[in-house]
């Protein structure tokens, strides 16, 4: 088999356990490939509006690396039947055509087709899964053996999460060196409901002058510029 290609994240200041992070995950989800009869793995984070290259979101793959050079230089991942089915499913999705390009009639991507087929990557069992921090992971395996079963479906997905959970990648931000208050905690979370300093004043019987100065506190302690950005931290801190 192919040696496993390594793209920890982030590449260029990515820590020791970050790497060694990359380097156990590949070394799993090469084993979990191997034991279920796939030839290939890949694990890469989902696709969004601000990193949706395929070279942006490979965490680590055993593809040839030439294929991967290949598929990397164009922009088949973001737009690949792969990507756009599970973006409507939570259930593995199984094919035995080429779920990384748009498909077979699609010429600009069919040279890349035939060089899947050439690697024998044709049976593909695909699916998403989040880890604890809530980082958003696509897992797919492939080779020529076939549709697995319900029961190995289930045992895979299984074996994915347990991977995920062992062995993080991206661990969750640090909580803001300054703790918030309960109040400003409270001020962010019913302006996070839509509600305006006026209307926070009223609820919590306090002035809207004092209002501002909780969310003004707030948005310093998360290094915030506006109160949707410190919103935003704060969940992802999940303070709220």
């Amino acid at each position: 088999m192919t040696k496993a290609v390594l793209i920890a994240r982030p590449s260029a200041d990515a820590g020791i356990d970050d790497k060694l992070a990359a380097a156990s995950l590949s070394d799993g989800f090469e084993a979990l490939a191997t034991e279920y009869a796939f030839r290939y793995f890949l694990l890469a984070t989902f696709p969004r509006g601000d990193r949706a290259g395929f070279v942006d979101n490979l965490v680590a793959s055993n593809w040839p690396e030439g294929l991967l050079e290949a598929y990397g230089a164009g922009d088949a991942f973001r737009v690949s039947a792969l990507v756009s089915r599970l973006k409507t499913t939570i259930v593995p999705v199984f094919s035995n055509a080429c779920l990384f390009s748009r498909g077979e009639t699609d010429v600009e991507l069919l040279g890349l087709s035939e060089r899947f087929g050439q690697v024998r990557l044709g049976d593909t069992l695909a699916f998403s899964l989040h880890d604890a921090d809530l980082n958003h992971y696509i897992i797919a395996l492939s080779g020529q053996r076939g549709a697995p079963s319900r029961r190995e479906r289930m045992e895979i997905v299984y074996a994915g999460m347990t991977l995920l959970d062992d062995r993080r990648i991206d661990r969750r931000p640090q909580a803001p060196g300054d703790k918030l208050t309960a109040r400003e905690i409270e001020c962010l979370r019913w302006s996070a409901a839509g509600k305006s300093s006026d209307e926070i004043a009223i609820i919590l019987s306090i002035s809207s002058h004092t209002v501002v100065s909780y969310l003004k506190s707030a948005m310093r302690k998360l290094n915030a510029v506006n109160r949707m950005q410190a919103i935003a931290r704060a969940c992802r801190y999940r303070l709220l």
